[in-house]
């Protein structure tokens, strides 16, 4: 039986956030057996893969974005017999699997960080970015963290300053040097070797830096797809020398031709740039770049209505581009509030299932793979916590202004039992952040039993979507409708048409002859919208 190499075409992906899906050691955190045993619910949901958010050993500052061992797995998670068994069932269940690669930085616990940081002349003392203070003591350059605060911190060891576009306990390595490429690449081959089917490739626009380390210029209120705001002094920068440098390219082409040793294996990058849809374009182009990029057009803007053109500029925009590959979307991952709250609040439908339901249509029918984020198949909303609750490190920075990430990350909640954490952990624990009290009555568990679910919405759609290639693979054609809150398009693939409708607002609308219920959509097979 052959593999279909382009699987990842119109893929549904679901991203899990281990520490956060199901405790079954029962120590409030969640782990890989505690997701093994939630396989015939993955399942079920219809998706095609799993995106599994880090699960390596690190010392946790980030959550395992800043790590300690890329070759194991940390032991709040379990061990590396666990992640095997992972992987068999995922497989074993037709799914396949992804997981995170953070290649850009790692933990200053990292052994490599800690030999680099010893000398100026060791072996490894050119793997991390490091530079002489400023005559006056102060650091090489404006650079700035995204976390807050300048990108450079002193180390006395080295009496040098070390780069870290996030934490300080996150020193960028220095992929100019190939043996640092050398070396995260065997990291991804080790993965590779124990089955995994591609990666998600973490904060890729930060894997080179400038060698002339000149300041960044100030950012113009609105540059590109950026938004000036004061909370953030890192969008006050038009990031020109420390990130998204030329040299990304050849690099992506060895990871490429690395990926290409195994079959059907794919990568999907996640780009944070000025124009992160042209970026997300060239970062594809060809065969010999990476498969898949996805950025966070339609992630952004707490304040951002949900309107047609929501939508549509930005998938109009990336079709439009001269150096495009194929597209990825997503609605949420677990960075950004949650997206029923995020566009449902202006249309009362933040608690609204059909809100959801229409939200998970609309993702799913657009051209691209797509991401659904854990709690989007039950359509919970953004968790709200007191300061004290906070553990996410840039919320805590920023609090009050924002909560940080937190609010998407609470615990998934699988049954109506609140001894044991809503079905989360496997007996009462105090959880690693609390159960949102808007997500009790919305757990798996209630939804299964309930028809009209969003749950049962979702597995519906994805299993009738796999009917329809013109969906998975199909090109798009939008419509005008004359009215912001109604949005269709076509979608197109070898004969095969999908008429799709959807309405946004919060009462019934016609259009092209068809009433759509509110927050409704309306799909009609074989029949293409008129231009």
């Amino acid at each position: 039986m052959s593999i279909d190499k382009d699987w990842w075409k119109g893929a549904v992906i679901y991203q899990i956030y281990p520490r956060s899906y199901c405790d079954s050691s029962g120590n409030g955190t969640g782990d890989l057996p505690g997701i093994t045993g939630k396989m015939d619910y993955i399942a079920s949901l219809g998706v095609d893969a799993i995106w599994l958010s880090p699960f390596q050993k690190s010392p946790m500052k980030d959550f395992g974005y800043d790590v300690s061992d890329y070759c194991d797995v940390d032991p709040l998670f379990g061990d590396l017999s666990d992640f095997d068994a992972f992987v068999s069932a995922a497989h074993d269940h037709g799914i396949k699997v992804i997981i995170d690669m953070v290649l850009s930085h790692t933990s200053d616990q990292h052994p490599w960080f800690d030999e680099s940081r010893q000398s100026r002349d060791n072996p490894k003392s050119d793997w991390y970015v490091w530079e002489n203070p400023k005559a006056d003591g102060t650091a090489p350059n404006n650079w700035l963290s995204v976390f807050g605060g300048s990108a450079w911190q002193y180390d006395s060891h080295r009496g040098q300053y070390y780069l870290h576009s996030f934490l300080t306990s996150q020193a960028d390595l220095n992929l100019h040097n190939p043996d640092v490429q050398d070396a995260v690449l065997d990291a991804c081959r080790f993965w590779l070797e124990r089955g995994v089917d591609g990666f998600r490739l973490d904060a890729m626009s930060h894997y080179f830096h400038h060698l002339s380390l000149q300041d960044n210029p100030a950012a113009e209120a609105n540059f590109g797809n950026t938004q000036l705001d004061h909370l953030d002094p890192y969008n006050m920068q038009y990031h020109k020398f420390d990130k998204a440098q030329p040299e990304v390219y050849d690099f992506l082409k060895r990871i490429r031709s690395l990926m290409d040793e195994y079959n059907a294996t794919m990568t999907v990058g996640e780009v944070g740039e000025d124009d992160p849809l042209r970026a997300s374009g060239r970062y594809t182009a060809g065969d010999s770049m990476l498969h898949t990029c996805y950025n966070l057009s339609l992630m952004v803007g707490q304040d951002k209505k949900l309107t047609a053109e929501t939508i549509r500029e930005p998938l109009e925009y990336y079709e439009a581009l001269d150096e495009a590959g194929w597209p990825a979307w997503a609605f949420c991952n677990h960075d950004v509030v949650r997206v029923v709250s995020r566009w449902g609040k202006q249309n009362n439908g933040e608690f609204n299932p059909n809100f959801a339901k229409m939200l998970i249509a609309l993702l799913t029918s657009l051209r691209g793979t797509v991401f659904i984020y854990q709690g989007e198949e039950l359509g919970l909303p953004e968790a709200e916590l007191a300061y004290e609750d906070l553990q996410d490190p840039w919320g805590i920075y920023l609090y009050p202004k924002w909560q940080g990430r937190d609010g998407c990350r609470t615990p998934m909640i699988w049954s109506a039992d609140a001894k044991t954490n809503f079905g989360f952990s496997t007996h009462t624990v105090k959880p690693w952040l609390p159960i949102s009290d808007k997500h009790i009555g919305k757990d798996a568990a209630t939804q299964d039993q309930d028809p009209n679910s969003v749950l049962n919405f979702t597995r519906a759609f994805l299993q009738k979507r796999k009917t329809l290639p013109a969906l998975v693979k199909g090109d798009i054609r939008f419509v005008e409708t004359g009215s912001d809150t109604l949005l269709a398009f076509t979608r197109s693939y070898e004969g095969q048409h999908v008429e799709c409708i959807f309405n946004f607002a919060d009462h019934a609308q016609s259009f092209n002859g068809k009433e759509i219920a509110a927050f409704g959509a309306v799909f009609d097979t074989n029949k293409a919208l008129a231009a």
